[in-house]
């Protein structure tokens, strides 16, 4: 007898290569981030959106405070269309970086969500900052 994890047969290769590739042009993970952020190589836009108060108890460094809620086409004016921009909110327990993904989206951005959110960060062993300013 099969067990609970192969009672429904994997996928072919082929299509388990178009899911995590696509899986990945949505989303990004706290180690890349971070990576790019200590290189010195930010191509995009890091975006806590939660609100102003979770994030000056601690955020990501580096990272703009916009809550999902304000994501709206004047505040995104200051960036040109084509910048990429990145979203997180407390952690997998939180839909916030969904849905100020979804906003971006729908106004045109191009956008990942950093899964784990501040919770991954932390986990991945990295420092929060306080403080309201980026």
């Amino acid at each position: 007898m099969p067990s609970v994890v192969s009672q429904t047969p994997a996928a072919a290769p082929h299509r388990a290569v178009e899911h995590f590739q696509s899986a990945l042009e949505f989303e990004t993970d706290c180690w890349d981030v971070h990576h790019a952020l200590t290189a010195g190589q930010p191509d995009f836009v890091l975006l806590d959106v939660r609100g102003p108060d979770l994030y000056a108890k601690g955020h990501v460094p580096g990272a703009l405070n916009l809550p999902h809620g304000k994501i709206v086409e004047s505040k995104m004016a200051e960036w040109p269309m084509d910048t990429l921009f990145v979203t997180y909110c407390a952690g997998p327990h939180c839909n916030g970086g969904h849905k100020g993904a979804l906003r971006l989206a729908k106004l045109g951005r191009k956008v990942k969500l950093m899964i784990g959110g501040a919770t991954g960060w932390l986990d991945e062993g990295f420092s929060l900052k306080e403080g309201t300013l980026p």
